[in-house]
């Protein structure tokens, strides 16, 4: 029997484990950290026995992933629950733009945007499961579906263009909110593409929350792993290859600059230079909140809302992505809020509720980035201080010793430049392989990049696969 090691347990990590392990593969998980999960996990952050995200909080890819939904992980333990509203979007005004699964619903509540609205996202969502098709494979191949492909074409268009398709404040803020989440400036080519991807699976599947917690994403998959014999050992760092014996195969769940290290020597120049150079994005400061009686948003979308988008409009979140791309705090981050509890109340403590927040900062920032994300609720939701039982923040430097995959505080794992986009982590026709035979790279850094999916783990999977049916 061949045998595996992966090293990292982030939910790429795992779902590159559990391919292999139902390939026959003898696989063994080295985690670093205590508890498994990597961007996947929850916590008590706060006060007892109100849960927290600890990273990732609302899944659309995950629910829409090809390889997580053939896996049947409802067998153990994993549950989606969907929010009343699934993103709201607060403007000054008091008004508030929202979004909901249901692509009329949404086009209804946007007026006169909604027939616009409808055209861009109707013919994507329908056709949701066969454009994630090439959408999760690396932007380099022969696509499968190309007609459906084209008519996501917008998506490689900077978003201060595509916005333009929208003449109400409400409408060209949704949807700059949701292109935001690349960290990317979005007068740059391609930042369309993640606002295109994540709204199209919000009308395709909505924006869900695991039942219990992030964590129950990663149980699951480990529970499928070791019902297919693989095993996974926690608190063991990894230093560099002699420390892993003589697997058959290795996949690594890390950064690119961290697989170089540890590889070292073996990696061809080209690849380590590739890795070393790899380019790392705007970080996040994070503050979770217990809140007594929830949030107090003046626009009643925002109070049913899963997340909320707190910053404003859509040209503010234009300036302020443009300046921690620059390396400049903006007065007024954009800040993500989650409300998970109001799909999945047994997160919460009686009337006091998880808040789980996070702004986008310069990478490495090390302001008082807490006072920056109360600020901007705040504004939307007067009250809210009086309400704050507890908090707990990590800054980016704190991000990044909790999860070293997260460098300067990069949640995404790498930049999404134009460049990156294309080529990440390097430019090959496998970009999972390190070059070393037996030995890949798995990660966020990988195709398609961010986000819940694993399916960055399961084409590393599919890469090593053929590479033991050669030997």
């Amino acid at each position: 029997m061949s045998e595996a090691t992966v090293v990292g347990s982030g939910p790429n990590g795992l779902a590159c484990a559990v391919a292999l392990a139902r390939a026959g593969v003898e696989v063994t998980v080295l985690e670093a950290a205590e508890t498994i999960g990597g961007g996947t996990r929850s916590a008590e952050l706060t006060v007892p026995g109100v849960i927290h995200d600890v990273c990732s909080a609302m899944h659309p890819m995950a629910a829409a992933s090809p390889f997580l939904r053939s896996l049947g992980l409802e067998a153990h333990g994993l549950e989606w629950r969907w929010p009343e509203v699934d993103l709201a979007h607060p403007l000054d005004d008091g008004s508030a733009a929202a979004m909901f699964r249901s692509l009329e619903q949404t086009a209804a509540g946007l007026g006169a945007d909604g027939r616009a609205w409808r055209r861009l996202f109707a013919s994507p969502a329908a056709n949701f499961d066969a454009l994630n098709e090439d959408l999760l494979r690396p932007l380099l191949h022969v696509p499968k579906h190309p007609l459906r492909l084209a008519r996501f074409a917008p998506g490689v268009a900077p978003a201060t263009l595509v916005a333009r398709l929208w003449e109400t404040p409400g409408a060209r803020a949704l949807f700059g909110g949701v292109a935001a989440h690349s960290f990317s400036p979005l007068t740059q080519l391609t930042s369309a593409g993640v606002g295109m991807a994540l709204i199209t699976a919000c009308h395709s599947v909505g924006w869900p929350v695991a039942a219990g917690g992030s964590q129950s994403v990663a149980n699951a998959l480990a529970a499928d792993l070791r019902q297919h014999g693989g095993r996974i050992e926690t608190g063991v760092r990894v230093g560099s290859l002699a420390e892993l014996g003589s697997p058959d195969v290795v996949a690594f769940d890390l950064a690119p600059r961290a697989v170089a290290e540890i590889v070292g020597d073996r990696l061809p120049a080209g690849v380590a230079r590739a890795y070393r150079r790899y380019q790392h994005g705007p970080g996040a400061f994070k503050v979770d909140l217990a809140v007594e009686g929830g949030v107090p948003w003046t626009a009643e979308a925002c109070r049913r809302a899963g997340t909320v988008h707190a910053i404003g409009s859509f040209e503010e979140l234009v300036a302020a992505e443009r300046d921690i791309n620059h390396g400049r705090m903006p007065a007024r981050p954009f800040v993500l809020v989650g409300q998970q509890y109001l799909a999945d109340p047994q997160r919460s403590a009686g009337n006091v509720h998880p808040i789980w927040a996070y702004a986008h900062v310069p990478r490495g920032y090390d302001g008082d980035g807490e006072t920056a994300v109360i600020d901007q609720i705040e504004r939307f939701a007067p009250g809210l201080r009086d309400r704050i039982v507890a908090t707990s923040s990590r800054s980016p430097a704190e991000l990044e010793a909790d999860n070293p995959n997260y460098i300067g505080g990069d949640i995404v794992t790498g930049a999404n430049t134009p460049i990156q986009t294309l080529i990440r982590p390097r430019l090959a026709r496998d970009p999972y392989s390190t070059g070393v035979p037996g030995l890949y790279i798995c990660s966020a850094a990988t195709p398609p990049g961010g986000g819940i999916h694993g399916m960055g783990g399961f084409n590393a999977a599919q890469s090593a696969l053929r590479h033991l049916a050669r030997t």
